[in-house]
């Protein structure tokens, strides 16, 4: 069944879109952001549809600074719950079906607009296939099970296919800048990971090392939610991972003075321009970073005047912020020894923190006025008076 939607309002299209795609089975995901409701910690709202009891339900994943809290509905319940929360509390949403993807934005004064393109599928099918050939972890794996990637009989869980993909290309990208770097493998390597969550990734890349690299490496997840600490390392306990560890703490309170391979996925804001900062000074051979928001250089930038008709839409300007801030600290990698690449880590699809800038230190340093004067150049152009990355790699 599909309802027309062309006469409908850009909100109202929007939600005749989760109609169809429930009604058709197409949903993937709905993430809804820009949280302008009471809870002072509530940041987004995820809603996937799951099975229970062999019944189709959705699940809403509330996310707030330290915490994560789930709730099922039925179908119907939760349309009527999202129809209830955008606009009133959420002033953004980004769906994707397997066909479409589509976001809608409410202004300040309640326009609402709505974004919609549609995603290639017709060969979908023949290149997902390729690419399980091509896995570079192994499904059997234990570990997987134990943080709930699949199930006993070691089978993946559907509701767990997105988080199982970005391990893969983590490891995928991981595996290939390694094979770049001088490290030397006959020694344990020092890995630190901060901002490790639920440490999906992080026992993953334990694993790859410890099985597939065969290096004795000592893994370190950093987290500031002291239960997820302690549940990851009751979890590594079981699996008797020797060589990984879980602490409390961010990368003020946990840097070790030397470190190989430094991992900072969705730090917020300035938190990304301290993390490189500690990985530049610590020596490591490899940074990844996948950045989340970029209020700092927001805040300072003064669009140039033949730029500010494509700036007058609000989301342009988020953009802008982000390609400038990244832009800025790839650059800031390149002068301080690093060869440096800037990529979609994993589609949106299944991840909406999809950017990934991966740092791997040069064997030679070589001579960096070009780069630096680049820099000097975009910041003038912009009118930034500080980038934090920068402020921090002058301190002594």
């Amino acid at each position: 069944m599909t309802i027309d939607i062309s006469e409908a309002t850009a909100q109202e299209q929007l939600f005749l879109l989760l109609e169809n795609s429930q009604q058709n089975q197409t949903w993937v995901k709905l993430l809804l952001s820009k949280y302008r409701g009471a809870e002072k910690e509530l940041r987004r709202l995820t809603v996937r549809p799951i099975v229970l009891r062999n019944e189709t339900a959705l699940t809403f994943v509330y996310s707030y600074k330290t915490r994560d809290i789930t709730k099922n509905f039925s179908p119907a319940e939760g349309l009527t719950h999202i129809r209830e929360l955008l606009g009133n509390h959420f002033k953004s949403a980004h769906f994707f079906s397997t066909t479409n993807e589509s976001q809608l934005d409410i202004s300040k004064n309640g326009k609402a607009t709505l974004h919609t393109r549609s995603l290639a599928v017709a060969a979908a099918t023949p290149q997902e296939h390729d690419r399980e050939k091509k896995r570079f972890v192994d499904i059997k794996r234990e570990y997987l099970t134990a943080i709930g990637v699949t199930d006993q009989q070691r089978q993946l869980i559907p509701a767990m296919s997105h988080k199982w993909k970005q391990i893969n290309k983590f490891i995928e990208v991981f595996s290939q800048a390694l094979h770049t770097t001088d490290l030397a493998l006959e020694r344990p390597l020092e890995i630190v990971d901060f901002g490790s969550g639920k440490g999906y990734l992080t026992f993953a890349l334990h694993d790859y090392l410890h099985h597939a690299v065969k290096n004795n490496a000592r893994v370190t997840g950093v987290e500031l939610r002291e239960a997820l600490v302690d549940l990851c390392n009751k979890t590594a306990a079981t699996l008797e991972n020797t060589g990984l560890d879980f602490v409390c703490g961010d990368v003020k309170t946990h840097a070790p003075k030397t470190t190989d391979v430094m991992i900072a996925l969705h730090a917020c804001d300035i938190a990304t321009d301290y993390a490189i900062n500690y990985g530049i000074r610590a020596g490591a051979s490899i940074i990844m970073c996948s950045p989340c928001c970029h209020k700092q250089i927001r805040q300072q930038i003064q669009s140039p005047a033949l730029l500010k008709p494509m700036l007058q839409y609000g989301v342009h300007i988020g953009l802008q912020a982000e390609m400038v801030t990244d832009s800025l600290r790839a650059l800031l990698l390149e002068a301080n020894g690093y060869s440096t690449k800037v990529f979609e880590f994993i589609s949106l699809e299944h991840t909406d923190k999809n950017k990934m800038i991966l740092a791997v230190k040069r064997k030679t340093a070589g001579d960096n006025t070009d780069t630096l004067a680049q820099i000097a150049e975009i910041k003038a152009f912009y009118g930034i008076k500080e980038h934090c990355l920068e402020s921090l790699l002058q301190e002594k």
